[in-house]
């Protein structure tokens, strides 16, 4: 017993003995130089500082916001961040991101497109230009406001807003003669002192067994830069509805270009449908743009699989980004020109914004004798590639010119709406051997000009020293006149016809629907490239026309465009 009491007395004692030791450990660290201590936490909260900040986000536009709230970061004094002090010392993570990036830049190219000025009949009674039937600038200003931007000014091209839409003229019956014309003059909406003459053509339309055999290469830009939703993957789409219209008598070849070029798919009949359509699907972004050997691959896989007396055509799909290669326009226009003088013609599709080079894709069309359509919707794709298929294909009329000739004892001045880059010299009309544009199956062809008639206020004053001209005076007011060349052909073709002061009409709404609405569609235009020529006409005048003037609108294309107008006057 004794023992055992001596033995629990030692414990006791060993216990008490080094809880003393312990005691005077943590005294001991306790009365560590107070600077040291202080020192350790600074560097534990400096360590921890570098992570507290670093929050993952998918954005880096603005502060993360969660519940409503701006996130509280975790502060270094907090436990958690204490209790992990350990594991991250010694592992600095890397300095924050900037708060915000900057967007790229919208890169978009497009060339300078001022109005046509106002030209006094007495000195300059001649106005010669194309015909041109391109719709792209169309698309492509609706792509931007669709998106709640106003669009550029150069980007908005009078003649392609006009064209855009069909008009009510009076079908041929006689492909001999491939178009008709037709003639309406009346007061403009936007001054008491002008008046606006429309001209238009209306062209033969082909029926499906008709039809040439077509030769179609699409040239697809697969580079890095199509990968949106809006570029290759509705270009697939939309091409895909184009084949499905295809028979056996036509032929597709598949060449793309990015950092490398590869024909994809050989020369393909066109009944064999799933064949082409699933090349078309495996195709991917990623890459350069080596657009100019893109083109010479196309060329030669079309000239190979020609057809003689057929449609032999390239179909060039891309956001126009050529930055590979030969980036020089006039090098291209040049091959482009060469090509086409051996039969095969080039049609443009564009697509996307950001680095959208709408000058090239509009001027390889033109040298190409094709057409350049702007696709953003599988709606534009629908329009452009089925219902219009034999227009966007076949021409039925090469290098058509207009040229008027004004007689200044009726008509003091005139101005051309549009048509900037198709103006010819007067003494190209009667050379054959000047390009113009083509006219397709069933195409329209509008043009617009706003007149100063006798007697009303001008907008030029008139000269002092100019010496008076001896002047008709018949009742005619102007002459139209027309050349075309018949596919094939090199000679070219005169029609003409005259316009009287008695078809001058009274007021403005006594002209057609279609005058009317077609006067609207160019205001619009006019007004978007902030034209000096309306007046005080603001965008709700010209929706009041154009929603009064809709008529037969069977796909809503023109209830599309006063919504258009209607939100360009909100922005």
């Amino acid at each position: 017993m004794k023992t055992n009491k001596t033995l629990t007395a030692l414990t006791i004692g060993t216990l008490f003995i080094s809880g003393c030791s312990n005691k005077e450990s943590e005294t001991t660290i306790a009365k560590q130089p107070e600077n040291e201590k202080q020192a350790q936490t600074t560097k534990e909260n400096k360590e921890i500082a570098e992570v507290e900040k670093i929050v993952v986000t998918g954005s880096r536009l603005a502060d993360v916001q969660t519940d409503g709230g701006a996130v509280e970061y975790m502060k270094a004094s907090q436990p958690q961040v204490l209790m992990a002090a350990p594991a991250i010392r010694k592992r600095i993570a890397p300095p924050p991101p900037p708060e915000y990036f900057t967007q790229p830049q919208n890169q978009d190219n497009y060339l300078p497109s001022d109005s046509n000025g106002v030209f006094q009949a007495a000195t300059t009674p001649l106005s010669t230009f194309s015909v041109d039937v391109d719709t792209g600038s169309y698309a492509n200003v609706r792509s931007y406001l669709s998106m709640g931007q106003k669009p550029p000014q150069d980007a908005v091209r009078e003649e392609a807003f006009i064209n855009y839409f069909d008009y009510n003229y009076r079908v041929p019956e006689d492909k001999s003669q491939p178009f008709a014309t037709f003639t309406e003059l009346a007061p403009a909406p936007w001054s008491d002192e002008r008046h606006i003459l429309r001209i238009g053509l209306q062209g033969f339309d082909l029926p499906v067994s008709e039809r040439k055999p077509s030769n179609l290469v699409f040239l697809l830009d697969v580079s890095g830069s199509m990968h949106d939703k809006n570029k290759l993957p509705l270009l697939v789409q939309s091409l895909t509805m184009m084949v499905k219209q295809l028979s056996a008598r036509d032929t597709v070849s598949l060449v793309t270009y990015a950092g490398n070029t590869e024909l994809v798919l050989s020369p393909t009949k066109g009944n064999e449908k799933q064949t082409i359509i699933n090349a078309l699907q495996k195709l991917q972004a990623g890459g350069g743009t080596h657009g100019e050997s893109g083109i010479k691959m196309a060329y030669h896989a079309a000239k190979k699989a020609f057809i003689k007396g057929g449609v032999n055509r390239i179909i060039l799909a891309t956001d126009g980004d050529f930055n590979v290669g030969t980036t020089n326009i006039d090098a291209l226009k040049e091959m482009i020109a060469d090509k086409r003088k051996q039969g095969i013609s080039l049609t443009t599709l564009g697509f996307g914004r950001g680095n959208y080079n709408d000058a090239m894709m509009e001027q390889l069309a033109n040298i190409g004798d094709g057409n350049h359509a702007y696709i953003d919707t599988l709606h534009e794709a629908q329009k452009v590639l089925l219902r219009q298929m034999s227009g966007t294909l076949q021409s039925i009329a090469n290098d058509v010119k207009i040229q008027l000739e004004f007689n200044p004892a009726h008509v003091k001045e005139y101005r051309l709406i549009g048509y900037q880059n198709r103006l010819l010299k007067d003494e190209d009309f009667n050379n054959d051997k000047v390009d113009a544009g083509e006219i397709g199956a069933g195409h329209t062809v509008t043009a617009l000009y706003e007149l100063t008639l006798a007697g009303n206020k001008g907008q030029v004053d008139a000269l002092r020293y100019q010496q008076k001209q001896v002047v008709s005076a018949s009742e005619e007011l102007l002459q139209v006149k027309i050349r075309y060349k018949l596919p094939g052909e090199t000679e070219s073709k005169l029609i003409s016809q005259v316009v009287n002061k008695q078809q001058v009409l009274n007021d403005f709404d006594s002209a057609s629907l279609d005058f009317k609405f077609a006067t609207s569609v160019a205001a619009f235009a006019q007004k978007l490239k902030q034209s000096q020529y309306l007046g005080s006409m603001n965008y709700q005048d010209i929706a009041t026309i154009a929603r009064a003037n809709r008529g037969d609108d069977p796909f809503n294309y023109r209830g599309e465009f006063v919504n258009l107008v209607e939100l360009a006057s909100a922005l």
